[in-house]
C-alpha cells in the first residue's frame, strides 16, 4: 500500500477512536488512555532494553504505570488518595529488588525504569486532573470534555500549520541540532493556528474567558514543542527513526503522544494557575 494511503487511513481512524472515547464520556476516555499508556510504556521499556540491556521488570512496570493512571482518575473523580498505595508498594519494590537483582549496574535499571513512569504514566495521569474538574455550582467532580479536546486539537493544528508554513516559508531552523526539519517559520506558524482554534473554545465555553483560551494554547504548542524535540532527543540518543510501528505510517506510540507528553504538565499548572484561579 502506497505510504500516503496508508498514512491517511491510520490518522483518520487514530483521530476518529481518540475523539470517540474523549465525546463518549468519562469511562471510554479513561479505557481508551489506559491502553494507551500501557503501550507507551511498554514501547519505552523495550527501546532501552535493546539500548542498554537494562533489566526493567517490563510486564510489571507497565502494568504499575497503568494502575497508577486508574488510581490518578480516581482521585480525580473524589474517590480520595487511598488507591495510591499499591503504587508506592511497586516503588517500593523497585528500589528493594535491586539488592538481591545482582545486577552490574542498578542504579541504571533505577533510573530507566523511573523515567518510564515520570515520562509516560506521570504525564497521562495528571491528564486526569485535567479531565475531571470541580463543578461551577456544586463543586462536585465533573468530566471536561473541551479541556482535553482542546489540548489535542491545538496539538494537531499546530503540527498542520508548522508543516504547511514551514515547508512553504522555513529558512531558519528551529533546532537543527536534534530536529534538521524544523523551523521558526514553522513553529510560529503553527502557533498562529493553535491561537485561531483556541477562540472556538472560548466560544463554546464562554465561562472562561478568551484570552485564558489563548493563553492556553500558546503554553500547548510552545511546550509541547519542545516534547517533539526531547523524544528526537531520545531517538538520536538510541539511534532509531520511529519508536515502533503500531501505527501504519506513523510510527509508534511515543511518536503520536511525544508533544502531549510535556503539554499535559504545562496545561495543567496553567490551568490550576490561571482558570481555576
Amino acid at each position: 500500500m502506497n505510504n500516503f494511503i496508508k498514512r491517511t487511513l491510520t490518522g483518520i481512524i487514530y483521530v476518529v477512536v481518540l475523539l470517540g472515547a474523549i465525546f463518549c464520556g468519562p469511562m471510554s476516555y479513561a479505557a481508551l488512555f489506559c491502553l494507551i499508556v500501557g503501550l507507551s510504556l511498554w514501547e519505552f521499556y523495550g527501546l532501552l532494553k535493546h539500548y542498554e540491556d537494562a533489566a526493567l521488570r517490563r510486564v510489571i512496570s507497565t502494568g504499575a504505570g497503568v494502575y497508577l493512571f486508574i488510581a490518578s482518575y480516581l482521585s480525580a473523580a473524589g474517590y480520595g488518595n487511598l488507591f495510591f498505595m499499591p503504587y508506592l508498594f511497586y516503588l517500593l519494590y523497585i528500589f528493594i529488588g535491586e539488592l538481591y537483582a545482582k545486577a552490574p549496574n542498578p542504579i541504571e535499571n533505577w533510573g530507566y525504569t523511573l523515567l518510564g513512569q515520570i515520562y509516560c504514566a506521570g504525564s497521562f495521569s495528571l491528564l486526569n486532573f485535567i479531565a475531571i474538574q470541580p463543578g461551577t455550582v456544586t463543586h462536585e467532580p465533573e468530566y471536561h470534555v473541551l479541556f482535553v479536546l482542546a489540548l489535542f486539537v491545538f496539538i494537531w493544528l499546530n503540527d498542520t500549520g508548522a508543516f504547511l508554513v514551514g515547508s512553504l516559508f522555513g529558512k531558519h531552523r528551529l533546532f537543527e541540532r536534534i530536529s534538521p526539519k524544523k523551523s521558526w517559520e514553522g513553529f510560529f506558524g503553527g502557533m498562529i493556528f493553535a491561537m485561531l482554534s483556541s477562540q472556538v473554545f472560548a466560544y463554546l465555553d464562554p465561562e472562561i474567558v478568551w484570552y485564558n483560551w489563548l493563553g492556553l494554547s500558546v503554553v500547548v504548542v510552545v511546550i509541547g514543542t519542545w516534547g517533539d524535540l526531547v523524544e528526537s532527543l531520545l531517538k538520536r540518543t538510541i539511534g532509531i527513526k520511529d519508536s515502533g510501528n503500531i501505527l501504519p505510517g506513523h510510527g509508534g506510540m511515543l511518536d503520536r503522544f511525544d508533544s502531549m507528553m510535556l503539554a499535559i504538565p504545562a496545561a495543567c499548572i496553567y490551568i490550576r494557575l490561571f482558570i481555576q484561579n
